[in-house]
């Protein structure tokens, strides 16, 4: 038997192996490429752009990475080429692995006597992305056979594709796409040169050479794609020079965080709830989402928080915030949740959302309820010492100012906001009845039984948030219909959503009447308040228990401004109300808006089925005898009836009005007559001012914005229905054509002639 020299059996063994082996290698390669190795990841990242479409943020993945895909041909070219350049330039001519790259990388690594140079192509670096490996010549080799395996299953154009978009690039930033938007704040669309030359260089050590983290090295490295781009005669000469010149967008570059306390709210309770709307644009797995931010108005009104911020910490508030909605649409157009999104302690607080109380500003739903139950703006409350039994204890409500004015009508219980006769109306509906109400109106915050508030509800003792506040205000101007808030732009003209009817149109009509209505603040807040402004708006402030809350808002038929001032710890302030604290923030917000948005006009009482009737202004009774009268409105059929002549001075009081009083009819009358005598004047007198007032600039409000109202009247000359009467007003003895007088610091005579009658006070005003 002969015998085999050693050395030919093994060699022959040798060959034998490896044709196995490359047997086998070629199979593998040639098997198709496993299922889903090219799915994209389920959460790519999300633009939220603003409503014109520019940016405001660009959501990580559940793996904290920015991620972006476009399509090859959506790519701009010049990325394609600086990529091919820079990575891998016999990327279109190799098999997925460069046999001369490998050769010197050999060299290279057999010298050092580690792993320096891995001589990666492109398809190679893709492999890596898919199938992780370590760096040893194990993980080199199965990384090459993965390169041979996508080469032979992929298109080049479809391996470039994939590799661009899955790219580390720096920052958390995965694939060109993200990468530009973050450095560039640009699409990788259409990019210039030089940028496509930055992101190109970025792929070799991206979280060194990012220009977030050195511009030098970042500029180096896009010298170093454009020197590339030279030697392989790819570009021309000056487009090269050009490139090389153009502004690095390093620091600069970071993206701005606009709206930042809505964006907040959007990612943790909208956006990861919300399913695919037909108003988010994709573009690949990733897509843009158009919100509802008007960004020029949200940074009018963070400058207004800011400044209100600014001016109140003499009086104890250090905070603000501010929330602005479209009324036809429900949009969020500004969301303003601190002064300062930055500040390390407090600044991401959002009272946007966080709940506080309310004060005062929860009355028009208590007022509107009693409308619909056969109550009328005419209707008298009693605001007298009253003590109520509850399951607390004795609850005696009082008014802001500690004062009880007696019988009032509904209409200035309502302007002036007293506290007193609406713990009375709710005492007669039941706080039930006004939680319920409550509930329709959006007021979810508001999440306990009826006996845990109790009579306070009436006084927003119950915590709620601005945007509640907001949306449910944006109810009243809508006639009374509930609709959810928007913060998707659809691009929709008009209402869509959830509808639930908190009161009737009339009833609504009736409640945005008195707000929109001066006459029926000045008893509670004066004849100058903030809340008045050069176009129809109903607007109402609170203020919480020891002064730790203060809120206002604003509504019109477009849109509706809420705002708070306070602390977010709950220290109480220096005696601050919602007209001097969150009063002037909502008429300077109300004014920003205004000035980009149509205030429109709201609903009028007519327009609501309403019927005028001429009552007594101090008894509302239907007008009759010598009692000041003036206009106001009714459902058809609750008009005040036929008068029943009752009690001292010539007052009278209709059957049905001292049957729902509750009461004797001799007190009421006695009530009702005791006002008279002590307020009624006859003939033509001057209404506003009054003799003798005090006037005193607030704190805050630009001094052009501090007027009061001249109104006088009846004339003889005018009483006859449908009269047409001048009245002429004097200020210090000049003549003064406008229906408001600015104020000017000093003692003043004002004088009021209509025909042959006049009348003249004095009032002092102080700085």
């Amino acid at each position: 038997m002969r015998r085999v020299p050693r050395g030919r059996g093994w060699w022959r063994r040798t060959l034998l192996a490896g044709a196995v082996v490359g047997v086998a290698g070629a199979g593998w390669v040639a098997w198709p490429l496993p299922s889903g190795l090219l799915d994209a990841p389920n959460d790519e990242s999300v633009t939220l752009l603003s409503r014109s479409g520019i940016p405001l943020r660009t959501t990580r993945d559940g793996a904290g990475a920015r991620r972006s895909r476009l399509a090859l041909s959506e790519l701009d070219p010049d990325l394609l080429v600086a990529f091919v350049a820079v990575e891998d330039r016999r990327f279109f001519e190799h098999a997925g692995v460069d046999p001369l790259a490998v050769a010197r990388a050999t060299r290279q690594n057999l010298r050092a006597g580690r792993v320096i140079s891995g001589a990666s192509t492109i398809t190679m670096q893709l492999a890596r992305l898919l199938r992780a490996n370590r760096r040893t010549w194990g993980g080199k080799l199965a990384q090459a056979l993965w390169a041979l395996r996508l080469d032979a299953h992929l298109s080049k154009q479809a391996i470039l594709a994939e590799y661009l978009n899955r790219v580390p690039l720096g920052e958390g930033a995965i694939g060109v796409d993200a990468a530009a938007r973050l450095y560039l704040g640009q699409s990788a669309r259409s990019v210039s040169l030089g940028q496509a030359a930055l992101l190109a260089g970025l792929a070799g050590a991206p979280s060194r050479d990012n220009p977030l983290a050195s511009l030098e090295r970042a500029r180096s490295r896009r010298d170093l794609v454009l020197d590339r781009l030279t030697v392989a005669g790819l570009e021309l000469p000056d487009a090269l020079a050009r490139a090389r010149t153009e502004p690095l967008l390093g620091q600069q570059a970071r993206q701005e965080l606009y709206a930042p306390h809505f964006i907040a709210w959007v990612l943790r309770s909208g956006l990861r709830s919300t399913p695919a709307k037909p108003s988010a644009e994709r573009r690949g797995p990733r897509a843009e989402i158009r919100t509802t931010i008007d960004l020029s108005l949200q940074g009018a009104i963070e400058s207004e928080v800011r400044h209100t911020a600014a001016e109140m910490r003499s009086y104890g508030a250090e905070h603000a915030a501010a929330v602005v909605l479209d009324n036809r649409t429900g949009e969020i157009l500004a969301w303003v949740g601190s002064p300062d999104f930055f500040e390390p302690v407090t600044g991401q607080v959002d009272m946007v959302i966080s709940t506080r109380q309310p004060g005062s500003t929860m009355k028009p739903f208590l007022y509107g309820l009693a409308f619909d139950r056969g109550f009328t703006p005419a209707s008298l409350l009693q605001d007298v010492a009253t003590v109520y039994r509850t399951a607390g204890g004795p609850y005696a409500p009082r008014n802001y100012d500690r004062r009880f004015r007696g019988p009032v009508r509904i209409r200035e219980a309502l302007g002036s906001s007293y506290n007193v006769p609406a713990v009375e109306l709710a005492s007669r509906l039941g706080p039930a009845a006004l939680l319920a109400t409550l509930g329709t109106a959006g007021f979810a915050s508001l999440d306990r039984r009826a006996d845990h508030y109790g009579l306070g509800l009436a006084l927003g003792n119950g915590e709620v948030t601005l945007l509640e506040l907001a949306n449910g205000y944006r109810a009243l101007a809508n006639g009374g219909i509930w609709r959810p808030v928007r913060w998707i732009a659809s691009g929709e003209a008009g209402p869509s959503g959830e509808e639930r009817v908190v009161m009737s149109q009339a009833a609504a009509a009736q409640v945005i009447d008195i707000l929109a209505d001066p006459a029926a603040r000045i008893p509670g807040f004066g004849p100058s308040t903030p809340l008045e402004f050069p176009f129809r708006a109903a607007a109402k402030t609170g203020t919480s228990r020891h002064f730790t809350d203060n809120w206002a808002v604003t509504t019109t038929a477009g849109f509706t401004v809420a705002v708070w001032v306070g602390n977010f710890n709950g220290r109480p302030m220096d005696g601050v109300s919602g007209i001097t604290g969150a009063g002037p923030l909502l008429h300077r917000a109300v004014l920003a808006v205004a000035a980009r948005r149509p205030p429109g006009s709201l609903i009028l009482p007519n327009d609501a089925g309403l019927v005028a009737t001429e009552v007594c202004r101090l008894s509302g009774l239907r007008a009759a005898g010598r009692c000041q009268a003036i206009t106001e409105w009714f459902r058809p059929g609750t008009e005040p009836g036929p008068d029943t002549w009752f009690g001292p001075g010539g007052i009278t009081v209709p059957a049905e009005h001292v049957q729902w009083a509750g009461q004797s009819t001799a007190g009421v009358g006695a009530g009702i007559a005791r006002v008279a005598e002590d307020t009624v004047r006859n003939g033509f007198h001057i209404v506003s001012p009054r003799h003798g007032d005090t006037y005193r600039f607030v704190p805050g409000v630009d001094p052009k914005f501090a007027t009061i109202a001249l109104r006088a009247g009846p004339s003889a000359d005018c009483r006859a229905p449908r009269a047409k009467c001048r009245v002429e007003w004097f200020v210090d003895g000049r003549r003064h054509e406008a229906a408001r007088w600015a104020l000017v610091p000093g003692l003043h005579r004002i004088r009021a002639v209509a025909g042959a009658e006049s009348d003249e006070v004095t009032v002092e005003v102080i700085r």
